[in-house]
């Protein structure tokens, strides 16, 4: 197999660098001692991983901490509020208590919207009665599985809204023990066709592990498309080109192919930079090689990719590496969301400035998108008419399925950040307005579900 035929010198074994190692990353960058200390108070609610290929490849220590790649992985002043970071700097100090700087975190995460969007409450299915752990179903024809060995990454995003996963809070997280309830789920369901094994990260676990829960997939035969949702070929692209195991990751793929379902590597990339290593361009090519198609999508944020030209170069990048071009989201209300959002009217101006620079094929990138509660809402644009100025949005996906595609209107704002915070129109249809201000009715996983 050509794809096997891969020659390359970068041999690196993974090593792992979080808030234990904020002082040797410090003393080899010259870190200023204000940012080591941010980073030590933050991480005690947010998390914090990086590794070698990211400090080494990626940042650009000559703009740090301004860098958009330091601003990606490292917590940085403004994530946390200020009385919380002065409350945390006590309680870690000298004479603070354990006790009580454990139950502070604890208060300062449930702030943060561990779980937004329902998905503890909506989104969990249930079967003979018992919730299923490690598994969503809130889209018809889409369930998402969490096994429970691919619950971390190789590098942690600042913004990531699956912030909750890598906190150490067992009732924060979803993780499934295995895929024997998946499989038994699946088999009662057969409006659903995809599955996205996602985390965390799943190519963090070996092949052998990852084969473990995909091959029983393949039993299913109303499964068709198989995605894996991974920040891998931007954080650590050696999974696919120089681990000990790369091949065989390469194997299970086409495995996957040959079977006749689709697999879709979903890719998450932030910012053209991610792109710009051989590495990371060699590892899109062998997952290519396979027949697996890659699709990639990120959230637009501030400090890191809150303009025009940077979203431009990473579709023509992307496209140029034989990637599709999927989704521009918008940062979801979870974390430290008030650093990172950016208002939706800047992100219909970013999202159509950059789409009049792309060539046709790159065009396939939807946004910008908001994941809420009732499904992904698109911000389609802004129109002026004679009642004043409107958002036109759109219902992409839907819990029910009869909303989606459905259009509506909300009034303008220049600050609004999220759908919560926008006043819809009186003329939109009553479904979608029960959808969008409360509980919906319907659920893609149907009378099964809570």
């Amino acid at each position: 197999m050509t794809l096997l035929a891969a020659s390359v010198t970068d041999t690196a074994r993974f090593r792992a660098y979080g808030p234990r190692q904020i002082n040797e990353i410090a003393a080899r960058y010259g870190l200023s001692e204000d940012v080591r200390e941010t980073v030590r108070l933050f991480s005690l609610v947010l998390p914090f991983r990086v590794n070698e290929y990211v400090l080494s490849q990626l940042v650009d220590w000559r703009r740090a901490p301004e860098d958009p790649i330091f601003q990606l992985v490292f917590p940085q002043r403004g994530m946390l509020t200020a009385d919380d970071e002065l409350l945390l700097a006590r309680l870690s100090g000298e004479g603070g208590s354990r006790a009580e700087l454990d139950a502070a975190v604890r208060r300062i995460r449930a702030r943060l919207n561990p779980h937004p969007a329902g998905q503890m409450q909506l989104n969990v299915p249930r079967h003979d009665g018992v919730e299923l752990p490690g598994l969503q179903h809130k889209y018809r024809e889409t369930v998402l599985y969490f096994p429970g060995q691919g619950q971390t990454c190789h590098s942690y995003c600042t913004y990531c809204f699956r912030w909750a996963q890598f906190v150490g809070e067992a009732d924060l997280r979803f993780a499934a023990p295995g895929p024997e309830g998946l499989v038994s789920y699946l088999g009662e369901h057969p409006e659903v066709s995809d599955v996205l094994v996602t985390g965390g990260d799943p190519m963090v676990m070996s092949t052998a592990r990852l084969r473990s829960h995909l091959e029983p997939l393949l039993g299913v035969p109303t499964v068709r498309t198989i995605r894996i949702g991974t920040k891998s070929v931007a954080y650590w692209p050696q999974r696919f080109v120089t681990d000990k195991d790369a091949d065989d990751a390469l194997r299970l793929f086409e495995e996957v192919v040959a079977s006749g379902r689709n697999l879709a590597v979903m890719a998450h990339f932030s910012h053209p930079r991610e792109l710009g290593t051989d590495l990371a361009r060699q590892a899109l090519r062998r997952i290519r090689s396979t027949g697996a198609l890659v699709y990639c999508q990120a959230p637009i944020i501030a400090h890191v990719n809150d303009d025009a030209e940077t979203w431009a170069e990473l579709w023509r990048t992307e496209l140029a590496a034989g990637a599709v071009p999927y989704y521009m989201f918008v940062e979801r209300d979870t974390g430290p969301h008030d650093y990172f959002k950016v208002p939706l009217a800047r992100s219909v101006e970013v999202f159509r400035a950059a789409y009049r620079e792309l060539p046709g094929l790159a065009r396939t990138v939807r946004g910008p998108v908001m994941s809420a509660t009732p499904g992904k809402v698109a911000v389609d644009g802004v129109e002026q008419t004679p009642e004043g100025r409107f958002f036109r949005l759109r219902m992409l996906q839907a819990r029910n399925p009869a909303l989606v595609g459905r259009p509506f209107r909300a009034h303008y704002s220049a600050d609004a950040s999220w759908l919560d915070e926008l006043k819809l129109d009186t003329s939109t249809p009553a479904d979608l307005a029960e959808a969008v201000r409360g509980t919906p009715k319907g659920s893609g996983s149907d009378s099964s579900a809570p």
